[in-house]
């Protein structure tokens, strides 16, 4: 039987609860993690292509206890990753790789001598940070598969502890359970991907659902079903958002604990769009205005800093007092100016070019260089947002912020 190789992390976007970071943990595994693992000569198996009802617990258990090689990454401290972490350690003394984001903390003592760390852009990887982890993860897989060297801290600090077991004929038959497994939450991951690409979120608002319903504490397929819900013109646009931000509710976005930046993004744009249907509630821009305000404050990115300075235009076209409709648009202009010296980091990375979210940076440099009149510099980034080829819905979601603009600055 082949070498069985079992990983344990997170999945989707999850930020780190300390730096306020947002990571796309797919790109990790799929762009360092399993082809490092396949390279090495192992079949790799990550916690959510297990993850179907009737078979997760056994199924994981078994590969925690007889997996060939565990690979847990830390990275944004997922409770699952770090229970699943915590068996392994106490069913295996070797064979078992912590890895981590480079700027994430490790919360608590573990043996260091396996702990791997890498880079990561927080939408993607680098094209030669992949590279370079690929070689040398595959290198410490290799390692550690001849060395057999006690690594549990368990194991380490108690040796009279004996391992746990499995039988061998179990251990196969879970194996081959697996091997004629269909579905998995990696397919309906991809699944829903391929609907919203394609427009159509009536249907990716339901498999983002199916999964939210399987995983009912993963936040990320709750974001993606809010998301795709309030963008289903199938339904009408005020009980669509009404919907969307039922979804969202349920990640308690008002609460000041509350400091993922998807979940407040998406959050702040349900308001801002229930706004723009009915502007005699000012209340809804307030509460957009609230939610980009923590998102751009707690995370430092270029979309909710960009959706704050543009609520924060609208809210000073309509404010009656002078002197609040002064700070509005200073506030406006200094979030604008920020958001420039973010981008301006973000491009010193030498793989800045190839970032998944190009074409998003391009599209909030394209609406700060409007806002400010720098029509040149306007029209050169919406090229390049253009020259992305982004979907359809990506295009109207940039003209409908560029009409909101034109909008402000004609009143």
């Amino acid at each position: 039987m082949e070498k069985i190789c079992f990983v344990i992390m997170g999945y989707g976007k999850k930020t780190d609860p300390t730096l306020g970071k947002t990571y796309d943990l797919d790109a990790t595994y799929h762009r360092i993690i399993k082809p490092a693992v396949v390279k090495a000569g192992y079949t790799c198996i990550r916690g959510d292509e297990i993850l179907e009802s009737g078979i997760i617990d056994k199924c994981m258990y078994a590969l925690l206890i007889r997996a060939d090689l565990v690979i847990a990454d830390i990275t944004t401290f997922n409770p699952n990753a770090l229970y699943e972490l915590g068996i392994r350690h106490a069913a295996k003394p070797y064979s078992t790789i912590v890895m981590k984001e480079k700027d994430g903390n490790i919360p608590f003592d573990i043996n260091h001598n396996k702990t791997f760390t890498y880079a990561h852009m927080g939408e993607d990887i680098g094209a030669s940070e992949a590279e370079r982890c690929i070689t040398h993860l595959s290198s410490l897989i290799l390692g550690i598969d001849k060395a057999r060297e006690t690594d549990s801290p368990l194991f380490i600090n108690i040796r009279g502890v004996e391992p746990y077991s499995l039988p061998e004929d179990e251990y196969v038959q879970i194996i081959k359970d697996l091997a004629s497994k269909e579905k998995s939450i990696f397919a309906l991951v991809e699944k829903a991907k391929i609907e919203m690409s394609s427009g159509n979120f009536a249907e990716a608002s339901k498999v983002w659902k199916k999964l939210s319903e399987k995983v009912d504490t993963d936040t990320y397929f709750i974001q993606q079903w809010a998301l795709c819900t309030y963008k289903d013109k199938a339904l009408n646009r005020k009980v669509a958002l009404s919907d969307a931000l039922s979804i969202i509710n349920k990640l308690e976005p008002e609460n000041r604990n509350t400091t993922d930046p998807e979940t407040l993004g998406i959050t702040g744009a349900i308001y801002k769009r229930l706004w723009e249907i009915d502007r005699e509630v000012t209340e809804y821009l307030d509460r957009a205005i609230e939610y980009y305000k923590r998102g751009f404050t707690i995370n430092q990115d270029y979309y909710t800093g960009e959706n704050y300075a543009l609520c924060l235009d609208l809210k000073s076209v309509i404010a009656s007092d002078d002197d609040e409709r002064i700070y509005l648009k200073v506030e406006a202009k200094k979030t604008r100016k920020e958001i420039f010296q973010i981008i301006e980091k973000l491009q010193e990375d030498e793989d800045f070019e190839i970032r998944s979210d190009l074409k998003w940076i391009y599209a909030s440099l394209a609406n700060c260089h409007l806002a400010f009149d720098n029509f040149h510099h306007f029209e050169n980034f919406k090229t390049l947002f253009e020259n992305c080829n982004p979907n359809e819905w990506e295009l109207e979601s940039f003209n409908e912020s560029v009409q909101l603009i034109n909008q402000m600055k004609s009143k």
